[in-house]
């Protein structure tokens, strides 16, 4: 597989057979996954599902962990409804991760994602030793599988999740880092954030976005290369820090317009390696 082999973020439903056929035809080698739905983890999905993805070309590299009931509608409903942050859903979503990372190994992937939620900034806060607590229950079940558990960047700045990694104290503990998220956020200079987080980062979206226009909302997301991320300078900088692994393209819409984003994207992507002798 070449350096930086690009790939998609699929979500698991009815269609997701002929998505995974188009991707394949289109030339993708990777992709990431949203954790299935329930009735896709039970049988006889759950084996549909393993076959369809081992019949196809296409090498899954992350899933991610999704929960029931998290919205990202403003600053403030995600801090509240997001990840394993919140105390009142936090045990359930642990086995939730457990779940979808007994999947994932199932099918040959080394990596789970997840928004784990805003670490709170004061490491004396109860809810800091919680989330911290709750993150080395999930690295202690992948460990013996060999796999990490990667946070996606974006609700906090890069300074604080990088304390945040040291005090969990984990090797397994990694980065999926999404520039996009950190000027949605309005946390910091993606590129800025990268170098920062370079030892821990084993995977990458590729995004666009906003910055906000106000505190409390979030900034929008774009196509790739119709953003303020600047699709060249990351990719460049990936190059820089030594970065290898898939260039994995995330667009939150759906339908044909989600699968026009997919291959739009890939286009530019495959120009930009170029320019820059990345095969």
């Amino acid at each position: 597989m070449s350096q930086m082999p690009l790939g998609v973020v699929l979500s698991v439903n009815d269609s997701f057979a002929d998505r995974l056929r188009r991707i394949e035809e289109a030339g993708f080698p990777t992709m990431q996954l949203s954790r299935p739905p329930d009735e896709w983890l039970a049988e006889p999905r759950r084996s549909e599902l393993k076959r369809l993805i081992s019949d196809s070309g296409v090498t899954v590299t992350s899933v991610a962990a999704i929960y029931a009931g998290e919205s990202y509608a403003d600053v403030e409903t995600v801090r509240r409804t997001v990840g394993l942050l919140p105390q009142s859903t936090r045990s359930a979503r642990i086995e939730d991760t457990k779940l979808c990372a007994d999947f994932t190994h199932e099918v040959g992937a080394p990596n789970v994602s997840s928004h784990i939620g805003y670490i709170p900034e004061d490491r004396a806060e109860p809810d800091y030793e919680g989330l911290a607590s709750a993150v080395r229950e999930i690295c202690d079940h992948l460990e013996p599988r060999r796999m990490n558990f990667c946070l996606e960047t974006g609700q906090e700045t890069a300074d604080l999740l990088k304390q945040f990694i040291a005090d969990v104290g984990r090797d397994n503990l990694k980065v999926n880092f999404d520039p996009a998220n950190m000027i949605m956020y309005g946390t910091g200079d993606p590129i800025a954030a990268l170098s920062l987080l370079a030892p821990w980062v084993r995977g990458v979206h590729c995004k666009d976005g906003e910055w906000p226009e106000a505190a409390g909302r979030l900034g929008g997301e774009k196509p790739l290369g119709q953003g303020q991320v600047g699709v060249e300078r990351f990719i460049a900088k990936l190059k820089d820090i030594g970065y290898e692994g898939p260039l994995t393209i995330e667009r939150e819409v759906s339908g044909e317009e989600q699968m026009r984003g997919f291959f739009a994207a890939k286009r530019l992507l495959e120009e930009v390696k170029a320019r820059l002798g990345i095969d």
